[in-house]
């Protein structure tokens, strides 16, 4: 008798689970409460481990990134992204159900959004855009409509360089940071392939590609091909060199946006668009770069990306994850030869042998994530190389889960 009671709960548990993943607009806390309870199963993909990991560490999607109240930031709109795509391959309502959530805590009826201050011109704000883009394209909600256009609206009056790139902040005048490339230009893309036509759209598109032809303009370094963090064209801040403007170092997650960035932005840009040519050289010559400061031992790239024996340097998790996610849907788009799919493969083999390690309960951590790095600012960042290998490292920061959840699915496919 008590076998059969058990076998009537199994399935009525799974009755209940089946039902749940078919519908994608009902039960906002019930999916997360559940998921806090069990274990994570280690016969999932590594996607779903680390989306249900990050739903366990952070129950609501706006404490990523370690939060203790809710702010409109772009790690979030960074891990949502994944969250995104591991919904579209699973049908499992919790993923779509903790993007919600997100949206509907920051995002008020008329469409103005909590913590979001339009006149600050931070580049970082877009990001979590695409979020809203996603949400929209589902729910045709108006007040997603109405943040989204708010987003854009600030493009509109963004202070530019002379050539006009987009400053990274208002607060940082003159500066483009690669960092900014991934926050800005994809949604810019997305958005105008939605919302935009004609000349309009032509406009935003040639925009969009000149953002990628400053950078290369001014950016990499002749003699390894690799990308500063930062350029200021004023050449006026204590970390520019006063001949080029240049950041002294090579950051690997600066290196991580711009790679992302990229291979995102070609999503949506028209196949027929004179610069999408040119920015798969551009991608392609990065990509070169990359690989000739790729440990050999591990697949993995360091903190500083060129000075991997030096004191102090580490194998870093969150630049790994974005250059094996950048590698792998290059390859497979065929932007990039296919030999880098055998290199995202072992830069990915890398990370789940050296930076991952997994809790009794399943959770899954991913190590040796830098928690952040700029430059300028209060107290000042240098750019320097001591300054870059003391900054804080921490577990499963967003900006390392986020790109692992997109290059676990990308190599899953």
């Amino acid at each position: 008798m008590k076998g059969l009671e058990k076998l009537s709960l199994s399935l009525i548990a799974f009755v209940i689970l089946f039902s749940c993943a078919q519908k994608p607009l009902q039960r906002t806390a019930q999916a997360t409460q559940t998921l806090g309870s069990e274990t994570i199963s280690t016969k999932l993909p590594w996607s779903e481990r680390m989306m249900q990991s990050e739903m366990k560490r952070f129950p609501e999607a706006w404490m990523l990134d370690f939060f203790k109240t809710p702010k409109w930031s772009y790690p979030n709109g960074l891990v949502l992204k994944a969250a995104e795509k591991v919904f579209k391959k699973t049908g499992n309502n919790q993923y779509f159900e903790y993007i919600k959530a997100y949206a509907d805590e920051l995002v008020n009826q008329d469409g103005t959004i909590k913590t979001y201050d339009l006149s600050k011109y931070n580049i970082d704000m877009l990001n979590s855009g695409n979020v809203l883009i996603y949400l929209y394209s589902v729910t045709k909600d108006d007040k997603y409509l109405k943040a989204i256009k708010l987003l854009r609206s600030q493009l509109d009056n963004h202070p530019r360089t002379s050539e006009g790139g987009f400053w990274h902040k208002k607060i940082y005048p003159n500066q483009m940071w690669l960092d900014g490339l991934y926050m800005g230009q994809p949604f810019y893309a997305n958005y105008t392939k939605l919302f935009s036509n004609g000349n309009e759209a032509k406009k935003a598109y040639d925009d969009i590609v000149n953002q990628f032809d400053i950078i290369q303009k001014h950016m990499v370094d002749p003699r390894t091909g690799l990308l500063y963090h930062g350029w200021d064209e004023s050449k006026g801040q204590a970390w520019a060199d006063k001949q080029t403007g240049l950041s002294p170092n090579f950051w690997g997650r600066a290196m991580g946006w711009y790679g992302m960035a990229i291979v995102d932005v070609l999503d949506f840009l028209p196949e027929n668009h004179t610069g999408r040519q040119r920015l798969i050289g551009y991608l392609n010559s990065y990509s070169e770069a990359l690989v000739k400061v790729q440990d050999k031992k591990t697949g993995l790239w360091y903190q500083v990306l060129d000075k991997g024996g030096e004191k102090g340097n580490y194998l870093e998790a969150s630049a790994s994850s974005m250059f094996v996610y950048t590698f792998a849907k290059a390859a497979k788009k065929g932007y990039l030869p296919n030999s880098y799919k055998t290199i995202a493969k072992e830069g990915y083999n890398g990370i789940l042998k050296n930076l991952i390690t997994v809790e009794p309960n399943g959770v899954v951590n991913l190590n040796q994530n830098c928690a952040v790095a700029g430059l300028g600012g209060t107290p000042y960042r240098s750019g320097t190389y001591d300054y870059y290998v003391n900054e804080e490292i921490r577990a499963n920061d967003p900006k390392g889960t986020g790109p692992f959840i997109l290059a676990s699915l990308e190599l899953e496919n």
